[in-house]
C-alpha cells in the first residue's frame, strides 16, 4: 500500500514537470535562435564592409572566415534551413556588389510569443 502511495506521487510530480521542463526547452531553443541570427546578421554586416560586396551565400561567411560554420537551426536542427534575403541595394557607399543583406530562420512554427520563426 505504501509503495501504490510513492508511486502514485512520483507519478503527480512527474505530471506537473515534464510541461515545464518542456517549456524551458522552448525557451533555450528560442534564445539560441536569437543569437545565431544576431551573430550571422554581425557577420553579414563586417563582410560586407571589409570587402565591399555583400556575400551571396552563409558558406561565403565561413570561407572569409566570419563563422566558424553554418550554425545549425535550434528549431529545424538542420543547417540547410536558413532564409536569406537577397538584395542588389548598396548599403555603403564602397559596396560594389549587393547579396545576401539579411537571414531568418527556416521553421514555419510559431513562438512562445506568437510570432513566426521565419519573421524573426
Amino acid at each position: 500500500m505504501e509503495l501504490m502511495i510513492v508511486m502514485l506521487i512520483i507519478g503527480i510530480l512527474a505530471t506537473m514537470a515534464i510541461p515545464i521542463y518542456s517549456r524551458n526547452v522552448q525557451a533555450a531553443k528560442e534564445a539560441v535562435l536569437r543569437e545565431d541570427l544576431q551573430v550571422m546578421r554581425t557577420a553579414i554586416g563586417s563582410y560586407t564592409v571589409d570587402k565591399q560586396k555583400a556575400p551571396q551565400s552563409l558558406d561565403d561567411l565561413v570561407t572569409a572566415g566570419y563563422l566558424k560554420a553554418v550554425p545549425k537551426d535550434p528549431i529545424t536542427s538542420r543547417t540547410d534551413t536558413w532564409i536569406t534575403a537577397q538584395s542588389d541595394t548598396l548599403s555603403t557607399v564602397d559596396q560594389t556588389q549587393g547579396g545576401i543583406d539579411d537571414v531568418h530562420s527556416g521553421a514555419q512554427l510559431t513562438a512562445t510569443d506568437g510570432s513566426s520563426y521565419n519573421t524573426w
